[in-house]
């Protein structure tokens, strides 16, 4: 019998291979429009194969089609509202799309200054007039406190956005090892590993062009895939226990949340700026090696 520990051990490394995807900004200054678009693209292919094979056909063999379908339109509505109930920031090349409730202002407030503007801020600083040492404290302070809250504020809109996007995908594992399916279980967690590294690399290109430190990129980047998975792998685990047979329904969520993502937000995101022929390649690519590893995996 699966342990709440295997459940916590297996997700965990599907989620830590959201991280893989933020190595290049160590490599890269500055990564072009066309690969972005490129990366994007693979993630919805891998994504599409992943609904299809890795939780749609499991879920329709442990259970009826009603049930799957069911929870295919309850996890693509559900996507849906939380984009409009929940504020949060969706990354995109360069630049953050507030959603939710979340302003033009929250999304500005992720950019960086040019090197200009910071030149002509601290030429600003040694000429302003000198203050008290109780004046600078003071305003120090302030100063300190609004921007605590700035990156509070910062972190919970990107959150949000990161929860939406990954943890159907961590409550279908649970679920499939709560229910007793490990081989399915397995084969969710590579299969979702494999398309968590491009859903890392689209978030970590805006990340670094805030300014963060390419281990800060790392850093976050990996708990964003890590935490959100891991989280609800295990309340998907637990929830078995109060009623059993939800594979099919949660199966069936995950894909549908999974697909309104690529068609809602991957596949315009990465098209439109010259460079559809790039993206659309891409997607046939992912979703031929995720098809294939699948493949490998369950025999």
């Amino acid at each position: 019998m699966t342990t709440l520990q295997t459940v916590v051990a297996v997700t965990g490394v599907a989620g830590l291979a959201t991280g893989l995807g933020a190595l290049p900004v160590f490599f890269r200054a500055r990564v072009t429009h066309r690969v972005y678009d490129a990366a994007l693209g693979l993630a919805a292919g891998l994504m599409v194969a992943a609904s299809v094979f890795g939780l749609i056909i499991p879920g329709m063999e442990e259970g009826t089609l009603a049930a799957v379908m069911t929870g295919l339109l309850l996890g693509g509505v559900g996507l849906l509202a939380g984009n409009y109930a929940i504020p949060h920031l969706h990354a995109q090349y360069r630049e953050w799309l507030p959603e939710g409730g979340a302003t033009g202002d929250d999304a500005a407030a992720m950019e960086t200054a040019g090197e200009e503007e910071r030149a002509d801020r601290e030429l600003s600083e040694f000429a302003g007039p000198v203050e008290t040492a109780d004046a600078a404290a003071s305003a120090d302070a302030d100063a300190d406190a609004a921007e605590r809250e700035v990156t509070l504020r910062k972190a919970l809109l990107i959150g949000g956005a990161i929860t939406l996007h990954n943890a159907p995908e961590g409550l279908a594992i649970g679920v499939a090892f709560a229910s007793g399916l490990e081989e399915v279980a397995l084969v969710l967690a590579v299969v979702i590993g494999l398309q968590n590294v491009p859903d890392g690399f689209a978030f970590a290109v805006p990340m670094a062009d805030t300014g963060m430190s390419n281990l800060r990129v790392l850093w976050y980047t990996t708990l964003s895939g890590l935490i959100p998975q891991v989280v609800a792998s295990v309340f998907g685990f637990l929830l078995v226990a109060l009623a059993a047979g939800l594979f099919p329904v949660s199966s069936g969520f995950a894909a549908g949340a999974m697909l309104a993502v690529v068609f809602r937000e991957l596949i315009p995101s990465s098209h439109g700026h010259g460079h559809a022929d790039a993206a659309t390649g891409a997607f046939l690519v992912g979703f031929v090696l995720l098809v294939v590893v699948d493949a490998v995996v369950v025999v």
